[in-house]
Order: structure tokens, then C-alpha cells, then sequence
């Protein structure tokens, strides 16, 4: 998004941000919550990292932010469950279907979570990449992500000295990307704010 673009909305931007910022816990953690979210929408770059972020935000130091990611005590399914209701009372249609996707982020190195060699869409190509599974709510109103899931390779789940040493929980076990969606799509019914009589994905699911 444009900076001007952003601009132009502004205005609501306070109250979008006080409907999800009581998730954030401190107050410290909201507003580096607000300042991460903001940095994501106007940051004209592919690199959106805590660094890349702060240079977009005045006030947002990049460390800051890191500690936001990695040690802020919130709940990440609590943000999910808030965010299903808020996209269930502006795009609510009786067209809604739920769209299965996943994309692939190019990663090199061994260290961060899921990266392998594997197919990544945005390469075209197998590679070196993390692959994400995401859950959309769609209708003739609009369409938003509502979910999402890290895809784990069988040679980081097998591996749990390597799990252990980048924080993945020790009861994360192997699923495959299709066993990812269907917990996105039932935990969605089971929460209640999203309808949609028909669910829609690319072969690879079935």
C-alpha cells in the first residue's frame, strides 16, 4: 500500500486498531503491535523484516519490534478468532466459500522454522523456501485471509534437537498440508463467525 493511499484512510486506522489491541496484552506490546501492523501495509519492499519495518515507521526502533515478535506474550489464535469476526460483520454474503492457498517465501540458510528444499510457487521452482497454507473467506463483497499455518517438512519434524533449538513445541508432529487446512477450515466452524457452503483449493488438496 501506498503511503498516500494509507493516508487516506487514516482515519479509521484508530479504530481498526483499538477493536484487536486489548490481544496485545502491555501497553508497550500494543503499540508495537500498531506500529508492526502499519509498518507491513506502507513498507514498499519484498523484505518485510523488523529492520525494514522501523525505517518506514518513525518511533519504531527495529530491536523493538523483534522483541514484539519473538518474546510479547499474546495470543496469536485469540488475534485469529477476533479477526474471523471482524471480516464476518463487513463481507458476510450468502455466496461465502472458503478457498484453500499456500505460497512460498525464498529463504536461504538452515535455521529459520520449515525452510527445506521444497516447491515454492513464488520461484516457480523447487528451492530453498518456507511454504505457508492459508484459509480465505471469500464473497461477492470481498475476500480476506482468515487463518494460516507454517508447513513443517518431515526432515524438520523428525529432527526435534533442531525443533527444540528454534522453539517449535514439542507436540508439533508431521501434517501434511491438506491435515493443516482441514484444522484451519474446522477450527473456523467451530468458532462460528464464518459461513460458506462450498470449499474450494488447488488439486494438490483433493
Amino acid at each position: 500500500m501506498e503511503s498516500a493511499v494509507f493516508d487516506d484512510v487514516a482515519w479509521q486506522w484508530p479504530a481498526f486498531q483499538r477493536r484487536f489491541a486489548a490481544l496485545f496484552g502491555r501497553t508497550e506490546a500494543r503499540r508495537r503491535g500498531e506500529q508492526y501492523l502499519r509498518g507491513l501495509l506502507v513498507q514498499q519492499t519484498d523484505r518485510r523484516n523488523a529492520e525494514n519495518l522501523a525505517e518506514a515507521i518513525p518511533g519504531a526502533p527495529p530491536r523493538a519490534l523483534q522483541r514484539f515478535l519473538a518474546e510479547a506474550p499474546w495470543d496469536a489464535s485469540a488475534v485469529i478468532d477476533a479477526l474471523q469476526a471482524y471480516r464476518a460483520e463487513r463481507l458476510t454474503a450468502s455466496d461465502a466459500v472458503f478457498v484453500l492457498g499456500e505460497t512460498g517465501f525464498p529463504k536461504q540458510g538452515t535455521q529459520s522454522v520449515g525452510v527445506a528444499r521444497q516447491y515454492c510457487g513464488t520461484l516457480g521452482k523447487v528451492g530453498n523456501s518456507q511454504v505457508e497454507v492459508f484459509l480465505d473467506s471469500a464473497s461477492l463483497p470481498g475476500a480476506a485471509l482468515v487463518d494460516h499455518r507454517l508447513y513443517l517438512p518431515a526432515c524438520w519434524t523428525d529432527d526435534r534437537a533442531r525443533c527444540t533449538a528454534v522453539g517449535v513445541p514439542a507436540d508439533v508432529d508431521f501434517a501434511t498440508k491438506a491435515d493443516l487446512w482441514l484444522a484451519m477450515l474446522r477450527r473456523a466452524r467451530r468458532r462460528g463467525h464464518l459461513g460458506g457452503r462450498w470449499v474450494t483449493a488447488d488439486e494438490e488438496y483433493g
